[in-house]
């Protein structure tokens, strides 16, 4: 048994308050959200009911966690009603308008930005940004 597994693997829940597992080594009849998501579930106000550790260079103390639920204890995912579809249209519909020409778009608006591409960079001054001559050189 290595470090990391002997670091991730408290199944009585001493260390961590919790029971803790190992990556990919859950007991049946436990899942995380996304899991629960697929199988048409969601936690639906349960506790968690453990937690998933792996080693990870991202995050800050080492370790990534995934928070177990109880499947037997999961309820169904709750349907989309029109109000909420009508919603969702809505606001997709704003991310694609630019807020200076008022124009609609197939993709959304790039955030970086804050208008579609041709008024933040006006005639000119895009061809002038991608062309080869003016590679590397301050403006």
């Amino acid at each position: 048994m290595g470090a990391a597994y002997a670091k991730c693997f408290d199944p009585s829940g001493a260390r961590y308050g919790i029971p803790t597992f190992p990556w990919k080594f859950a007991p049946d009849g436990y899942a995380t959200r996304r899991q629960l998501r697929a199988l048409g579930l969601r936690p639906g106000g349960q506790p968690v009911a453990g937690q998933v550790m792996r080693r990870s260079r991202r995050q800050k103390d080492g370790v990534s966690v995934a928070f177990l639920y109880r499947v037997e204890l999961a309820l169904p995912v709750r349907p989309m009603t029109s109000r909420k579809w009508g919603a969702l249209a809505l606001a997709m519909l704003a991310r694609r308008t630019c807020p200076e020409c008022r124009v609609v778009y197939s993709y959304c608006i790039p955030t970086s930005l804050g208008m579609c591409v041709l008024c933040a960079y006006p005639r000119g001054t895009a061809r002038r940004l991608n062309s080869p001559s003016t590679q590397g050189e301050p403006l």
